[in-house]
Parts: C-alpha cells; sequence; structure tokens
C-alpha cells in the first residue's frame, strides 16, 4: 500500500504540512518494501488557481491508496481523489510524518468526508 502525506521538507521527522494543493512535498512511503521517498510539489508555489488540481493529479500519478494531511483538499481537488477510491485522512497538521503513519495505523486520524 502506497501513503501519501503532505509535508514541508524531506525526513521522517519532518513536520507535516497542514496544506494539500500547496503543500512544499509528497512523502510516499510504500508499506510493502518500507521505502520513503520524496517528490516536489514546488510547481503549484506560483499557482494563483488550480493548485489543488494539480496536486490531485500529482497524487494519482504517485498511485497513492491514502492521502493523510492536515485540512484536506478542496472541492474540485476532492472530486479527482474520489474517483480514483484514495482513501484521505486529515488531523495531521501539526505533527511529524512519523506521528502521522503511527496515528493512521492506530485509527486516531478522522477520514475526510466532504461539506459539499
Amino acid at each position: 500500500m502506497k501513503i501519501v502525506f503532505t509535508v514541508k521538507k524531506e525526513g521522517w521527522d519532518t513536520q507535516m504540512d497542514p496544506r494539500f494543493g500547496r503543500t512544499d512535498t509528497f512523502a510516499v512511503y510504500n508499506e510493502e518494501d518500507e521505502s520513503l521517498s520524496f517528490v516536489s510539489n514546488a510547481d503549484t508555489e506560483t499557482m494563483e488557481h488550480g493548485a489543488g488540481l494539480q496536486a490531485a493529479k500529482k497524487v494519482l500519478q504517485l498511485k497513492a491508496d491514502i492521502l493523510i494531511t492536515g485540512n484536506g483538499p478542496g472541492n474540485k481537488a476532492l472530486e479527482i481523489l474520489k474517483k480514483s477510491k484514495v482513501a484521505i485522512y486529515v488531523g495531521a497538521g501539526d505533527m511529524s510524518v512519523r506521528e502521522a503513519y503511527d496515528a493512521y495505523r492506530a485509527g486516531r486520524l478522522p477520514k475526510f468526508e466532504s461539506k459539499a
């Protein structure tokens, strides 16, 4: 299973980024081989609109099964992610990547539900 985290920089002990669309980096943890890699999301930094859509497309390209973030994606990005069956968990904005992973495994992160 591949789990994607929104993070501020690389490392297991780095701070999660509560933002989805404008996160600096995506951390990708592959549970099968226990590998952790990082993918830049800097290309959305200067975008006036559509950062969430671009980030959602990137999550799909990474073949994520689970997305863990702080606040969750906006409605347009959520539409794209829902079509792919990516499970989205929120509430990890003030954690490190390691803490967020542990909280997810322990069932302490709420599943994101759209307000729309």
